[in-house]
């Protein structure tokens, strides 16, 4: 009982179930001749997603840490210094993923613990030394009835053509989000899907549709570079996993135009916040063609947040939902995107919803707290 309260005391432990990897992990600890050298990095992977834990953090001169529920929590190990953060690193990384952090200082990539789950892993240096982050990634792809989305994503998965974009600030489950609804087309259509990542994240196998997936650096040397050679792979659903220049942007305009479905991302937190950022990365000259093509090719846009629920058990995502009607369309066509919102808002019969009333409906069905809901709000006055 003393070796399972040293990690209790943290809440790194919630059942019997994972006390057997915990106890496993001290022994390593208190062993005799015990260094942190010894501690493997797939022990510390393993351990976080027993105790589902949505990122383990490896920094130098400090214990590993876990995100639990959104919240840091130090698991009760020795700090690591310098060398053994880096010898962990390099442990998952093959001879590119090395050479590219060596000449860059940073990388991106991904790792599979056979068993357990996928990471993606952004290691990266610090004033103290080496350090690393490592996003659990689960090995099963959630449906959206297991992620309890709106049903309307599903009829936006079902449209033939055109861009959808799902935003949200790092770590709001965008991924997981898009996982789902490329898993729902996987089981009702037969089409291509073609993903390019960076890094792949969760790995689609090919059901009623061909699936392939492409990673930078592994397989192709751009997002621009991979949407070019798309448009000649012949697919039908192309999924890009995050829009960040002019050149990719506008590539993907143009997939969709061609009768594509294209699945985009954007680190943006509203609707109207995404289609001014997609219209603003462009020159001054460019951006009113810009606005006529989004107006005719985007198809919706999902914007999510993740909360703590309110018994503390785990975390529920709120959406903000825009679908493009005839109204939508002629606001980012004469540039009248600050009207927007209120035309999400009397949106409803569409599927449409602000985040505020998403947010609304969740306090009201005991889901969140009123004060996790205000947090969040965009007029946190209006949630009561």
């Amino acid at each position: 009982m003393a070796i399972y309260g040293l990690f209790f005391r943290f809440g790194l432990i919630k059942t019997q179930k994972v006390l057997y990897n915990a106890i496993i992990i001290l022994f390593k600890i208190f062993k005799k001749g015990y260094h942190m050298s010894e501690m493997q990095i797939t022990d510390l992977l393993a351990f976080g997603v027993k105790n589902k834990a949505s990122d383990l953090h490896l920094s130098a001169g400090l214990p590993p840490m876990i995100r639990v529920n959104g919240d840091i929590r130090r698991i009760n190990l020795p700090e690591m210094n310098a060398e053994q953060v880096g010898n962990m690193i390099s442990s998952i990384m093959n001879d590119l993923q090395r050479k590219n952090y060596q000449q860059n200082l940073e990388t991106d990539f991904s790792f599979e613990l056979p068993n357990v789950a996928r990471f993606r892993v952004n290691a990266f240096n610090t004033n103290r030394g080496p350090a690393a982050v490592l996003r659990t990634i689960p090995s099963k792809v959630l449906t959206l009835e297991e992620l309890k989305a709106p049903r309307i994503f599903q009829k936006i998965a079902d449209v033939p053509r055109g861009l959808v974009l799902v935003t949200g600030p790092t770590g709001s489950g965008k991924s997981t989000t898009l996982a789902a609804m490329i898993d729902y087309i996987n089981d009702h259509q037969a089409g291509h899907i073609l993903t390019i990542e960076d890094p792949i994240e969760f790995v689609h196998q090919s059901k009623k549709c061909l699936v392939n997936q492409r990673e930078l650096g592994e397989h192709t040397h751009s997002f621009a570079n991979a949407l070019r050679s798309a448009l000649r792979e012949d697919p039908d659903i192309i999924l890009v996993g995050e829009m960040r220049d002019p050149e990719t942007i506008g590539l993907a305009l143009t997939a969709a135009e061609t009768g594509h479905l294209v699945f985009g991302t954007l680190h943006t937190t509203s609707a109207a916040k995404t289609i001014d950022r997609v219209i603003d990365v462009f020159p001054a000259a460019e951006k009113e063609m810009v606005r006529s093509m989004l107006s005719e090719s985007l198809r919706a846009v999902i914007s999510q947040t993740l909360l703590k629920t309110k018994d503390g058990k785990g975390r529920v995502a709120a959406h903000e939902i825009m679908i493009s009607t005839p109204a939508i369309r002629n606001l980012i066509r004469e540039n009248k995107v600050a009207q927007m919102n209120s035309t999400i808002q009397t949106g409803q019969n569409f599927g449409m919803q602000t985040l505020d009333q998403c947010l609304q409906d969740l306090v009201r069905r005991n889901i969140i707290s009123l004060e996790a809901a205000r947090a969040k709000a965009q007029n946190p006055d209006m949630i009561n």
